[in-house]
């Protein structure tokens, strides 16, 4: 045997090796038996090249805890708040009324997964869509006195980002305390000199879990889709837009760009801020949380409750899909649906099939076309099963909507920036807020409704009959919903 041919034996042999041993930690993590078969196919059927998706993709930093709390542990004063605010839901006359009962249970068990305060006197604007949105958070940020913390996926130069920059150079040279987290992964194609500029301007800029070398590390797979303004202590912002044009201008070739933020002023804003703050030591190593100029407690005139509910590599449970669970499950009129991927795994599906089978109004409203051509495809292969069971599904036509909401019965909703998808649930650092608030969740259904104007209803029959090159795509595409 010449060297050549040892050589390729021990490769061989090292690769089966290595496959051998990454097949076996799989299946003792006792993963979802879907996703263990999934990895263990892409192993085999991708040779190297497996190998290296599980290395960028695999790793459940759940179970390792990697980030637990981002090394600040669990807080005793909010597990002591949380505690007390759990002893108070059973004690309160509000919460007794035949119409708020089955919230209990929601707010408890978000009080349990991630120690989702309640508040109560807030006031919210619903922002739809760009130039709504973008106006509200420049004019709020041109009026900081004090601070200004951001917190983004995504942040592109253009006009949107371009605006962001100068106004917060601006701002830091009046002497306002400018923070801003970036994503490392979202802001890729972000210039280095942006970062310069802002950081010479006074602006106390960082990424988050930055990837030097995306091939050597699984940090890839975890990134911070959080979207977070906090003004002053006194107001906050919180939704699906990021700072690029096209969420501005929309897509070409698809159209505007639909979508859904929140401007938030009272007690919650202390909620998102403390999301921002523990991200904030876990880039910078500051921490902030123990002054009390950053978490003010400042009142609204309005009397919303809510809670802000964050989930992410660094949480025990998968707080928001358990969330979205229980607002399906707990519907007994309604409840509308906007996501732009939609690959939420077999227990939230069987969940809304039970829920229309059991005779509750389940729209669910979807991108006609999409800015992901896999995530498209694989969205579409839930739709035939949903159909099957009585859900309503509906393609938004007028552009991309990019929306995520969801209201149950007019009297509960959730606006944030998790999609229903196992990334949003399992992988990505995200923020929802949950609004127990009549006149808030009747105003999002009602724009619902005005988005379906602008849908269209899939019909079964017809839906059974496309095309079989469009079937085999959806099937394709399905085989890789636990690895997107």
């Amino acid at each position: 045997m010449d060297w050549k041919t040892a050589a390729l034996y021990g490769i061989l042999l090292l690769y089966v090796t290595t496959v051998t041993g990454i097949t076996f930690k799989i299946i003792l993590e006792n993963r979802n038996p879907v996703r263990t078969l999934a990895w263990m196919l892409v192993l085999i059927l991708l040779p190297l090249a497996g190998v290296v998706l599980y290395i960028l993709f695999g790793t459940n930093y759940r179970k390792v805890k990697m980030f637990s709390m981002k090394g600040l542990g669990d807080f005793k004063w909010l597990q002591y708040m949380s505690e007390d605010q759990k002893q108070r839901i059973k004690k309160t006359e509000y919460l007794k009324r035949q119409d708020m009962e089955a919230t209990r249970r929601l707010m408890t068990l978000l009080l349990n997964n991630s120690k989702a305060l309640l508040s109560r006197h807030n006031s919210i604007d619903i922002l739809n869509n760009g130039e709504e949105t973008f106006r509200a958070i420049f004019r709020a940020i041109a009026a900081a006195k004090k601070f200004i913390h951001l917190e983004y996926y995504i942040i592109e130069q253009g006009e949107l980002g371009d605006r962001l920059r100068e106004l917060l150079a601006a701002k830091a040279a009046e002497g306002v305390e400018v923070r801003l987290i970036y994503d490392d992964v979202g802001c890729w194609r972000l210039p280095k000199r942006y970062i310069t500029h802002l950081r010479r301007a006074g602006v106390q800029v960082y990424p988050f879990l930055p990837v030097k070398f995306p091939l050597f590390t699984g940090k890839v797979n975890y990134r911070n889709h959080r979207k977070i303004v906090v003004i002053d202590g006194h107001t906050g912002f919180l939704g699906g837009l990021n700072f690029a044009d096209r969420y501005l201008r929309g897509l070409p070739g698809i159209g505007i760009w639909r979508d859904t933020h929140l401007r938030i002023k009272g007690e919650a804003v202390d909620s998102l801020h403390i999301v921002f703050l523990t991200d904030w030591y876990f880039v910078r190593q500051e921490l902030l949380l123990d002054k009390e100029e950053y978490l003010p407690h400042l009142r609204a005139d309005g009397n919303v409750l809510v809670q802000a509910v964050a989930s992410g590599p660094d949480s025990d449970w998968t707080s928001i899909q358990q969330a979205y669970f229980t607002l399906i499950n707990m519907a007994t009129k309604y409840v509308f649906i906007s996501t732009p991927y939609f690959m939420p795994g077999e227990t939230t599906i069987n969940c809304m099939k039970t829920a229309a089978m059991s005779g509750v109004d389940v729209r669910l409203m979807i991108p006609f076309k999409s800015d992901s051509p896999l995530t498209y495809w694989c969205t579409r292969s839930y739709i035939e099963e949903l159909l099957t069971a009585g859900v309503r599904v509906f393609h938004y036509k007028k552009g991309f909507n990019h929306s995520k909401v969801i209201v149950t019965d007019g009297l509960i909703s959730s606006v944030g920036t998790a999609n229903m998808d196992l990334r949003s649930f399992e992988q990505n650092f995200e923020l929802n807020l949950i609004i127990y608030d009549r006149p808030v969740s009747k105003k999002l259904a009602t724009n619902f409704l005005e988005d379906l104007e602008e849908s269209e209803e899939i019909n079964l029959h017809r839906w059974k009959f496309r095309a079989r090159r469009e079937k085999i795509k959806e099937s394709i595409a399905r085989l890789f919903a636990p690895l997107l």
